[in-house]
């Protein structure tokens, strides 16, 4: 039995579900593959969780339900500590697991993969930093990333697919925010853009502040993980995302923003209505070829696979030198703890499985 040491760095809604999947697996990984994923330290943005040895059942559970109830994990009695999980000495290579939505964790990851120990994210931030941090983390293929762009789908693998058999990928399209394409669907029945708004604010589909989804950033960062990918040397600047709010509404509370929503009704109608009068359908699209990339709101005709999108699914659409007539089409839902942590759970294990 091949033990295999994580450092979790985020325990959110993702970050707990991972702990969760890993701990319901252990029995089947050891029974397939011989492995046994052992947790050595678990951070949060208070602290770290560790002892110097594997943690047990009990040690993991009690981080679990201080998080649950909002406390740090720098708070539970015993080896927990408010040091940052970047100062954490290790014996062995380890797999360190970022599933927090934290900035500036590229140096330190990529100072691990130096180390000799491999990366799996969920967070997108890394990724999209500076280049020189890009290619440090994917120096000897230390870093696997699925989750970054897709959640559980299989995007990142399908493309390093494409790349690796030798195909030319020419053109990427692709809805892959859940909440512009429940928006978008929201709109095409009829709704005005701030009854929509409100009403997926309320349940939890947008984040805190909805213009952090509505600013197109999130997007644009998806869309420089796949351009880099692909091999092109790019910066997040290189990536203008169109914002579905002006800049006036951009210094506003959180409250003022949601309580003028109204004044966004009467141009997102007057798309809506200029998509229908041509047959096409209006969808928040990231294209990325190797002259450039876009995102923002496109009319898409009806044949387009995009046209097909309801509610919060995400779809991507890949032409390639082999793929030029019908593209590669990969769809299904891109967001939801549950399936974000699955897709990392599974970086995991392929990662486990190399070392």
């Amino acid at each position: 039995m091949r033990s295999i040491p994580i450092v979790q760095i985020g325990l959110g809604g993702v970050g707990r579900e991972l702990v969760r999947q890993v701990l319901a697996t252990r029995e089947a990984l050891a029974k397939h593959y011989r492995l046994s994923l052992v947790y050595l330290a678990l951070a949060d943005s208070g602290g770290v969780r560790a002892t110097g040895a594997a943690l047990t059942r009990d040690e993991i559970e009690a981080a679990l339900a201080a998080k649950a109830e909002g406390r740090s994990i720098a708070t539970i009695a015993g080896k927990s500590s408010g040091m940052p999980w970047s100062s954490l000495a290790l014996r062995e290579a380890a797999i360190f697991v970022d599933v927090s939505a934290a900035p500036g964790h590229e140096m330190m990851l990529a100072e691990r993969v130096a180390a000799g120990s491999r990366v799996v994210l969920a967070n997108k931030l890394p990724l999209s930093a500076g280049l020189a941090q890009f290619q440090a983390l994917m120096f000897d293929a230390a870093t696997r990333y699925e989750a970054t762009v897709g959640a559980g789908l299989p995007i990142i693998a399908t493309l390093q697919a494409l790349l690796d058999s030798g195909d030319t990928v020419t053109r990427i399209e692709a809805a892959m925010s859940g909440t512009l394409g429940y928006l978008c669907s929201q709109l095409e029945a009829g709704e005005s853009l701030s009854t929509a708004l409100r009403a997926a604010h309320a349940l939890g589909y947008t984040e805190p502040d909805p213009r952090d989804d509505l600013s197109g950033a999130d997007v644009a960062r998806k869309a420089l993980i796949l351009a880099r990918t692909c091999g092109l040397p790019w910066s997040i600047n290189d990536i203008p995302a169109e914002p579905w709010f002006p800049p006036a509404m951009a210094g506003l509370s959180r409250d003022e923003f949601l309580a003028r929503a109204e004044e966004l009704d009467a141009s997102f109608a007057a798309r809506v209505a200029e998509a229908r009068a041509v047959g096409g359908a209006l969808r928040y699209v990231a294209t990325v070829t190797p002259q450039g990339a876009s995102v923002g709101l496109r009319i898409v005709p009806a044949e387009h696979p995009l046209a097909s999108l309801r509610g919060a699914d995400n779809l991507f659409s890949f032409t390639t030198a082999r793929y030029a007539e019908r593209p590669l089409v990969v769809r299904g839902p891109g967001a939801g703890q549950a399936l974000t942590a699955a897709g990392v759970l599974a970086d995991i294990v392929a990662t486990a499985r190399e070392m």
